[in-house]
């Protein structure tokens, strides 16, 4: 069996299978329509019958359309630029769109580069904030040699940034 033949017999299968839903859904909803109040039942018909005018006109409209109205597929040559769509009739060149496609690679790089060397500006800054504190504070020279006085730094250090 082609193709196309298998398709079609799918597709009408298919159908098939639709068409005999709705008329199983249709029997069981007029079965219950039976046991309703009048009032509920008139507002249904009325209801369906709006359904099926609506319907009815969508389809009349559709008819219409489809003849005079173009399929246009839209690819991902058009979205990119390409084709002859565009500015002028001019081809975009390959060189132009790989540039196009490594642009988000290159402004994520940046971006990167960028928050190391704002890292990178904070910790020389947090530094001289020390340094200046401990030159511009009055301590004996052996405070610098003990081993307590790094840690009271990182300790102090920790406590301002917190």
């Amino acid at each position: 069996m082609s193709t196309t033949s298998l398709s079609s017999h799918f597709s009408q299968e298919l159908e098939t299978r639709m068409t005999r839903f709705g008329l199983r859904v249709a029997a069981d909803l007029s079965e219950r329509n039976e046991t309703l109040p009048h009032d509920i039942s008139e507002r249904l018909r009325f209801a369906r019958e709006q359904a099926l005018l609506k319907a009815k006109t969508a389809r009349a409209a559709q008819v219409q359309l489809a003849p005079s109205t173009p399929v246009v597929q839209i690819g991902a040559t058009l979205a990119l630029g390409g084709g002859n769509g565009g500015m002028g009739s001019q081809e975009t060149s390959p060189r132009w769109l790989k540039f196009a496609s490594l642009l988000p690679l290159l402004m994520l790089v940046l971006g990167l580069f960028l928050i190391q060397h704002t890292q990178w500006y904070q910790q020389i800054n947090a530094s001289a904030e020390i340094d200046t504190a401990l030159l511009s504070d009055h301590l004996p020279p052996s405070a610098y040699s003990d081993p307590g006085f790094s840690e009271f730094l990182s300790e102090e250090q920790h406590s301002d940034g917190s």
